[in-house]
């Protein structure tokens, strides 16, 4: 089909949504390893699991095989809500950078909590429901998390309790009050209201938080609280198998017009967007059928997979939660308090961990005024105020840009906006001001959190 045919905006119709969710872990040879119980040091069971998760969930969490996953009625359903959401071809963009790179961007802002994480919180609300559970705990970051799970926890008549990192709470009070208009309770952490909570504060007064600190106290609560079970927006394999929703609509956009991207980028913090978007662009590189290039980007001031150690390490500050094996920056490592508090995290997916360290993938780190020029230069043309975690994609998408206009390439780049950002004004209002600072970590910072690494037989080589 000829380029001047290609839309702005690309839309599926409804009947042409996904049914079934894509899990990439079946097509990868070398499989993610296995959470461990940090007492035993053995894989975690099913049994073992569905303390913490609902059990639905743990299937999916330990499901390495089946590469298609059906899609209950019920969440199909609520999808029609805010999808499916639009493939952007981004003309504006292109035209500013006088680049010969055509570029793309799947846009998953167009739902009231803002971002992509509606994608898993429906189905994780959904699961909880289910299983004739009262309510579910979670923690939140930005707080776009926990903005989807109260949405979609209200929807599903389901008590919600929220953990919302400190730093966050206090600078996106306006996300935190979304919450709370849909029914959740939300409690800046660390937080006097849990035993691990007191811990942690004891022993860094002041703390500004993390989401490690905030995934140990809602935890906590779950498996002390009768009914309840944890749900986690990012990280685990069950998350990036739902937000596979995000890649496979993507993928059918793309090949109605006969597309095919060169270079997916994706921000990563946990790895639930990037997980999404790329899964089925990385099943058929897995399989030999095609080729594409997988950039992560994420911030230099939490930069697990370009400074991190591959390691069995905790995936919270509190040290309660299952052994992860993923490149980390250590559980006890705090970020700066910077404002991409979705991005905040010490560790990376397993799954994306894997891939990366097979070489299926390459990542970047970017400091954050560069990244909220770029999110200004997007805004001013794209007409979308793109989310601080996006704009690390958008960075790197005009990077890539750019070389072409250099080398005169006419390269596809696709690449995630996860959500929007007009809760994030504080931190527009920083870069407009000349305020914000740019912090990466010292070696001497990270080596603080690498030396509460879990040192065990084939730990931290």
């Amino acid at each position: 089909m000829s380029e001047n045919k290609i839309p702005y905006k690309i839309y599926l119709e409804e009947s042409e949504m996904p049914r079934e969710w894509y899990n990439v872990r079946a097509d990868m040879k070398n499989k993610p390893a296995p959470l461990l119980n940090p007492g035993t040091l053995q894989p975690m069971t099913e049994e073992e699991l569905s303390v913490v998760f609902c059990e639905e969930l743990v299937k999916q969490e330990l499901d390495n095989d089946n590469s298609l996953i059906e899609i209950p009625e019920k969440i199909r359903d609520f999808y029609k809500m805010y999808r499916p959401a639009p493939l952007v071809r981004a003309y504006c963009l292109e035209e500013k950078l006088q680049t010969p790179a055509k570029i793309y961007y799947k846009f998953e802002g167009n739902n009231t909590s803002g971002s992509h994480k509606l994608n898993s919180a429906i189905a994780q609300a959904y699961y909880a429901k289910e299983q004739g559970l009262k309510g579910v705990t979670t923690e939140t970051g930005a707080g776009q998390w926990g903005t989807a799970l109260s949405m979609a926890c209200s929807y599903l008549e389901l008590d919600c309790k929220v953990y919302m990192v400190k730093c966050s709470y206090e600078q996106k009070p306006f996300r935190r009050e979304v919450m709370r208009t849909y029914g959740a309770s939300v409690t800046p952490s660390p937080s006097e209201s849990t035993e691990v909570g007191k811990k942690i504060l004891a022993e860094h007064p002041g703390t500004t938080g993390s989401l490690g600190c905030a995934i140990s106290e809602a935890v906590e609560v779950a498996t002390k609280t009768e009914g309840y079970r944890y749900v986690l927006g990012s990280v685990l394999n069950q998350v990036l198998l739902h937000q596979s929703v995000i890649g496979v609509e993507a993928k059918a956009a793309m090949d109605k017009y006969g597309i095919k991207p060169d270079i997916i980028i994706g921000c990563a913090g946990g790895g639930s967007n990037l997980g999404g978007l790329i899964s089925p662009f990385m099943g058929e590189k897995l399989r030999g059928e095609a080729d594409y290039q997988f950039i992560a980007v994420e911030p230099a001031s939490c930069p697990s997979l370009t400074r991190g150690v591959y390691a069995y390490d905790f995936c919270d500050t509190g040290m309660v939660c299952p052994l992860a094996k993923m490149y980390t920056l250590g559980s006890g490592f705090i970020p700066s308090a910077n404002h991409a508090g979705g991005l905040r995290y010490h560790g990376m997916s397993s799954t994306l961990s894997q891939l990366y360290h097979d070489g299926y993938m390459e990542a970047r780190s970017v400091e954050q005024t560069s990244v909220f020029e770029a999110a200004e230069q997007f805004a001013r043309v794209e007409g979308i105020l793109p989310a601080p975690e996006s704009s690390h994609a958008i960075k790197v998408a005009i990077d890539e840009a750019l070389k072409c206009k250099e080398t005169g390439e006419e390269k596809t780049i696709l690449f995630g906006l996860t959500g929007t950002g007009y809760f994030d004004m504080v931190a527009y209002e920083k870069f407009h001001d000349g305020v914000m600072e740019d912090y990466v970590p010292t070696d001497a910072d990270l080596k603080a959190g690498f030396d509460g690494i879990p040192r065990f037989p084939g730990n931290m080589k």
